[in-house]
């Protein structure tokens, strides 16, 4: 317990590190932005010298690193600043889009991983037949296939031919169940697919080197149930699987960004869009940094998450 708390503990330094990191590089980033934020929020009829009163009383002139500090005070209360006209909160902005977007990776990362280890486990238990080379044509067909471009087929066959679901939007729901998961449905699919084949091939690899192990074998002759054994080794299986999980959902947070484009869902990617189309920096900011800091928050809960099942890292 103790081997494992010190290394958690290392986990937890490094967040804050990394996250001001994050900070710079977004503050930056965006500081070499064209859009004039004077003008976003006066309007661009603004004469100069209304332009120049803004900005002298928002600080918009002063020093880079006078900038960052005061935009790290502002952070530090939870003030993200205010929208281009019709000046809102981004706050709150992102308090009502962010949860839509969280709902779409969790459900897209439960399907993931789920379709990653009934295709995984079952290729190696078939290894080298046909089985096997199934789930290896699925996983690198899966790889290859641009999200939005399997979003925009599966509106075009499942919404607009079969009707099974609609074309986009959403359905909180508090309003309705399966309404919900119907509007999230084939968004999920479009983003998990991708992931779920990547983590097929890592869960098949892992699954055939644990069952070719000396323990396996020695259980399965002394009469041990198969599927004992199989969910034993699967245990040990998962370890190298779970360290690339923490990547893999970024690519999920990024990939509904852009999925919830498509599907017209008013998430982060949607917010997002409305910034860079309206030339709003602090939307923009706001919104990168949110995503960035969920990304980061993910990879620590999966770094914990690996010091759990391991127990060589545990005896560490």
């Amino acid at each position: 317990m103790s081997a494992f708390l010190r290394l958690a503990a290392r986990r937890l330094v490094t967040l804050p590190l990394m996250l001001a990191g994050v900070t710079v590089l977004v503050f930056v980033v965006l500081r070499f932005s064209p859009n004039d934020p004077a003008y976003n929020a006066l309007g661009d009829s603004a004469s100069p010298q209304a332009r120049a009163a803004y900005a002298t009383a928002h600080g918009l002139d002063d020093p880079l690193p006078v900038r960052y500090v005061r935009f790290l005070g502002q952070l530090a209360r939870g003030d993200l600043g205010y929208t281009a006209p019709p000046a809102s909160p981004v706050a709150d902005r992102i308090a009502v889009a962010f949860p839509l977007t969280v709902q779409l990776t969790l459900l897209s990362l439960a399907l993931a991983v789920a379709l990653a280890l009934v295709l995984g486990v079952t290729g190696a238990l078939y290894r080298d037949r046909w089985p096997d080379q199934l789930t290896r044509l699925v996983s690198v067909a899966g790889v290859a296939i641009p999200s939005f471009w399997l979003g925009i087929l599966l509106i075009q066959r499942f919404a607009l031919g079969a009707g099974l679901f609609p074309t986009g939007g959403y359905v909180n729901p508090a309003d309705s169940l399966s309404g919900w998961l119907r509007s999230l449905t084939l968004p999920a699919i479009a983003v998990a697919v991708p992931v779920a084949a990547s983590l097929t091939r890592l869960v098949r690899t892992s699954m055939v080197e644990e069952l070719d192990r000396d323990y396996v074998r020695t259980a399965m002759g002394n009469g041990l149930p198969g599927w004992i054994v199989t969910r034993g080794a699967l245990r040990n299986a998962l370890i190298t699987p779970l360290t690339v999980l923490g990547l893999r959902v970024g690519y999920l947070l990024s990939g509904a960004v852009v999925i919830e484009t498509i599907f017209d869902l008013p998430g982060m990617g949607k917010l997002i869009l409305d910034g860079v189309t309206n030339g709003d920096v602090a939307l923009v900011q706001g919104a990168v940094l949110a995503i960035a800091l969920s990304f980061l928050v993910v990879n620590l809960v999966v770094d914990l998450l690996y010091l759990v099942v391991n127990p060589r890292i545990r005896a560490v």
